[in-house]
């Protein structure tokens, strides 16, 4: 028998939210920053304001969470537009969110607070 793996879902991340059109808006996705997920939490660059996924390393402004892709996005060869969870009051599900591989305690609670800042809530 094939076994079905079901993907991520767009806002499948989301528990609540004030209002859809003033939380979410529609952001650049960097050329390069590939393939993304739903509830992939994204990092702003300094220079031209384009999103990518949180990069705790950089020293590009990505360093900083700024936000979660809301669906799916392809940015491997070129700027990608794709709507994003910038600000609440929203409270999300913070088993459904993709941070980076290798993301240490210590840098994922640093964009858990940066996060909250914009007012959305991690549970």
């Amino acid at each position: 028998m094939t076994t079905l793996t079901e993907g991520r879902h767009a806002g499948g991340f989301l528990v609540w939210e004030t209002s859809r059109d003033y939380t979410r808006e529609t952001v650049t996705l960097t050329s390069g920053a590939g393939k993304l997920d739903p509830g992939t939490v994204l990092g702003k660059i300094t220079t031209g304001g384009k999103f990518t996924q949180l990069a705790p390393a950089a020293s590009n402004g990505s360093q900083n969470a700024a936000g979660i892709l809301w669906g799916p996005a392809d940015a491997t060869a070129a700027d990608a537009a794709a709507v994003a969870v910038l600000r609440g009051p929203a409270i999300v599900n913070r088993n459904d969110l993709v941070w980076p591989e290798g993301a240490t305690e210590p840098q994922i609670t640093a964009a858990t607070a940066a996060l909250a800042a914009l007012g959305i809530l991690l549970r």
